[in-house]
């Protein structure tokens, strides 16, 4: 688990189909890689990968042909776009984000990057090609001042339209210029992870109301409430 404070930048280099090297970045390569093992789960861009080997200044980690699908790493090998690295959290860790559990739930395209009075607005939505997956796995945790996680890093969300197409975030520049959210541009692809409170209590709600509707008496219907004075 993450709490989406990036600790530093990285770039991807694809040694096989599914298996890549990450680079750690200077200067904060110390910092990220000391504490390192074989085995550890490490966040890249959002993505909860393992990494398998270490070299001197990065680490080698496979990645499933269902992630690649779903997330922009294919992407990221072919530019030199660089990615977001957070450490996995310990016992005792601050939680300064929310809970990120690394899997991302689709993709999302920058449509905007509005420089404001102390801060960076950025708007996202759905690329073309992925409207439906955007419709099933993100736009139901969309919320004004509900937590997101963009490329790992946790946001909150500014606004939003009620049907969920589109939000904007308000970057701080520590946040902005401590990310990869300053090198992106309209059309960019990015990884998104909806709040997995929202998940859980979507989850419940609607098992409820299953449920519930189940047990309702067959008898009445709306026809049966009119009748009775209730509608």
């Amino acid at each position: 688990m993450f709490t989406g404070l990036i600790e530093s930048l990285g770039m991807m280099d694809s040694l096989e189909s599914n298996r890549f090297i990450l680079t750690v970045l200077k200067p904060s390569t110390t910092s990220i890689l000391s504490t390192l093992s074989i085995g550890d789960s490490i966040a890249v861009d959002g993505v909860c990968l393992t990494a398998e080997n270490l070299t001197e200044d990065g680490f080698i980690a496979t990645v499933s042909s269902e992630t690649l699908q779903r997330t922009n790493l294919s992407q990221k090998v072919k530019t030199t776009n660089y990615v977001n690295l957070e450490s996995s959290l310990c016992v005792g860790s601050k939680l300064g984000g929310h809970f990120v559990t690394g899997h991302v739930d689709g993709i999302g395209s920058l449509v905007s990057c509005t420089p404001t009075n102390k801060a960076w607005e950025l708007t996202f939505a759905a690329p073309y090609s992925r409207v439906q997956e955007w419709s099933d796995f993100i736009q139901p945790y969309l919320i004004t001042k509900g937590s997101i996680a963009v490329n790992g890093i946790s946001l909150t969300i500014a606004e939003c339209d009620l049907s969920g197409t589109w939000f904007t975030i308000a970057v701080i520049p520590h946040t902005y210029t401590h990310t990869n959210l300053c090198y992106l541009k309209p059309g960019d692809l990015v990884n998104i992870e909806g709040d997995i409170l929202g998940k859980y209590v979507e989850k419940f709600i609607s098992k409820t109301l299953i449920s519930t509707k189940s047990n309702i008496n067959s008898d009445i219907s709306s026809d049966f409430l009119v009748k009775q004075g209730y509608l």
